[in-house]
């Protein structure tokens, strides 16, 4: 882990998503696995199983930030085109991985299964990726240069994610303190924002609710300086006391 500010974006990939008839529930995964090792998720982008969108895409965000994070696509069926896409976004051929196949038969025979023509689509990689480890169902992922292509299913894409994490450079980690209010964001959106024009090198934010038949507020301060944050989250505590808003 270094102290400098490493950033990503995330490529969810499916028709299913954006029909809705899949709700995603990877992103809020990776945002969290994210922060938690100091990289900073700056964007997420939907797009269809579309090779030029998803090319467009990649082209895109990967030159903007440090890493990008694809889910879906990758599996058996003809649908599946995230891997053609990525090798076509970095002008590479893509053919069946020998070190996929070395993973994957020994795991299908075991369970008595046939590494047919489908199961080997899985193991279609782009020349010159280096593998993402699969502890669930062993179909690997894959890294080229700073784009990590994982499966859309949750519990395989946390399992590549957690992989990938040993193949990437982390940053320093943000850090944040919450401070709850019974009031609505109106009555300290000034006060708030004189705040952050104090502290312009914190990241502020408020995220109202309502609860109990009340209006309630969250104020939560971020930064990766643990002091400047305790001094920003302590000189906030001390006019919101002395409006008598806490």
């Amino acid at each position: 882990m270094s102290d400098k500010i490493v950033t990503a974006a995330a490529l969810v990939i499916g028709d299913e998503i954006l029909s809705g008839r899949t709700k995603d529930k990877n992103i809020g995964t990776i945002a969290e696995h994210l922060t938690s090792i100091g990289i900073r998720l700056s964007e997420v982008r939907v797009v269809a199983d579309d090779e030029g969108d998803i090319v467009a895409a990649l082209d895109d965000l990967r030159t903007r930030y440090d890493y990008v994070f694809t889910t879906g696509g990758i599996g058996p069926t003809h649908d599946d085109i995230t891997a053609d896409a990525v090798a076509k976004a970095f002008g590479v051929p893509i053919g069946i991985d020998e070190r996929a196949v070395a993973l994957m038969r020994p795991a299908y025979a075991k369970r008595g299964l046939e590494l047919n023509e489908a199961r080997l689509r899985m193991a279609r990689i782009p020349e010159g990726a280096s593998l993402i480890a699969n502890s669930v169902s062993i179909a690997p992922g894959f890294m080229i240069e700073n784009v990590v292509v994982m499966a859309g299913v949750p519990s395989i894409m946390e399992s590549m994610l957690k992989d990938a994490t040993s193949h990437i450079e982390t940053g320093a980690c943000m850090q944040s303190t919450s401070i709850s209010l019974e009031r609505p964001e109106a009555e300290i959106a000034d006060l708030f924002r004189e705040h952050q024009n104090s502290f312009p090198d914190v990241a502020m934010g408020s995220y109202p609710h309502f609860e109990d038949g009340r209006y309630r507020t969250e104020l939560v301060l971020r930064s990766t300086d643990a002091a400047r944050l305790g001094t920003a989250v302590s000189e906030l505590r001390k006019v919101l006391e002395k409006q008598g808003l806490i």
